[in-house]
């Protein structure tokens, strides 16, 4: 099950590992991405940390972590294919899987259904 943020992240947890990416109505307000900044593997943040970012031609955005933990692997694919994160933003364009988390983030995060409630009331 997916878990989304106000800021349009979404976050997945499978086992002990927490998958973190961007909606497809962020990566689509964003425009065309031609840039993604990683965080750094064994990394730690806490919930609002600044986790990385995204250009595109008309803009830029931060990437908030949802939820506390460390990085255990980043996608690296985004380094020479940012267009992932617009074509496929809920599978291959994924950013980062935390591990050491605290699952009771997820608490005040919205399902799917009460994402797209929100994203309608925008």
């Amino acid at each position: 099950m997916k878990y989304y943020t106000e800021d349009h992240e979404w976050i997945e947890i499978v086992g002990s590992e927490a998958t973190i990416g961007l909606s497809e109505y962020a990566t689509t307000s964003i425009g065309e991405i031609t840039f993604v900044e990683l965080p750094e593997e064994g990394e730690d943040f806490i919930v609002g940390d600044r986790l990385g970012g995204v250009e595109s031609t008309d803009t830029s955005s931060d990437i908030y972590a949802p939820i506390s933990g460390s990085v255990s692997i980043v996608n690296e694919m985004l380094v020479d294919e940012p267009q992932l994160l617009s074509e496929s933003p809920e599978d291959k364009g994924w950013i980062c899987r935390l591990t050491d988390f605290d699952s009771s983030d997820v608490d005040d995060m919205m399902n799917e259904e009460e994402y797209l409630k929100y994203i309608d009331s925008l």
